[in-house]
């Protein structure tokens, strides 16, 4: 009976399904194969990792740009339901302080699905002896834990579905 009463924040979060495309091309992979204990073990949420083939990184939906890591190697992307979902780039590359990174964004943006966000050099990152499989990764923003469902293979950025969110109260 009270249910029309409802915020707004409730309906978008209640139930609610997001499916998620690939934000880059190459191998999508279980978390699991992170060589990263925090990536792996799921500790920043669930998600999964893609082994990329190119060095461009783009919007996966429309939404905001929460964060962005000052070094480029990683941004949180906040869709219209309120789901956070980081994108990392590659393992341990922090450490090349933005050295073959370049970002087209800054946070508080607003970014349009398909849209670059970040190119990277492949090459850079393996000549520095990073690992270049790169997480994404539904963060646990604490208000809901949702249920990530990965979906595996050969993927290309925009167009193949990587993973399906159902947001839970």
């Amino acid at each position: 009976m009270f249910s029309k009463w409802k915020s707004k924040k409730e309906e978008k979060r209640t139930g609610h399904t997001v499916t998620i495309k690939a934000p880059m091309s190459g191998q999508a992979v279980p978390l699991e194969q992170v060589p990263d204990d925090t990536f792996a073990g799921g500790h920043m949420g669930g998600g999964i990792a893609i082994q990329p083939i190119e060095g461009k990184l783009i919007a996966p939906f429309d939404g905001k740009v929460a964060h962005i890591v000052k070094s480029s190697h990683a941004v949180i992307l906040e869709h219209s339901s309120g789901m956070q979902l980081l994108l990392h780039i590659g393992i341990e590359t922090v450490s090349l302080k933005g050295n073959g990174f370049t970002s087209y964004v800054a946070t508080g943006d607003t970014v349009k699905a398909g849209q670059t966000l970040i190119e990277f050099d492949l090459e850079a990152i393996r000549a520095a002896g990073c690992e270049t499989i790169s997480p994404v990764i539904v963060t646990n923003n604490g208000e809901t834990v949702p249920q990530v469902e990965g979906h595996f293979g050969p993927v290309t950025a925009g167009e193949d579905s990587i993973l399906t969110v159902v947001l839970t109260q």
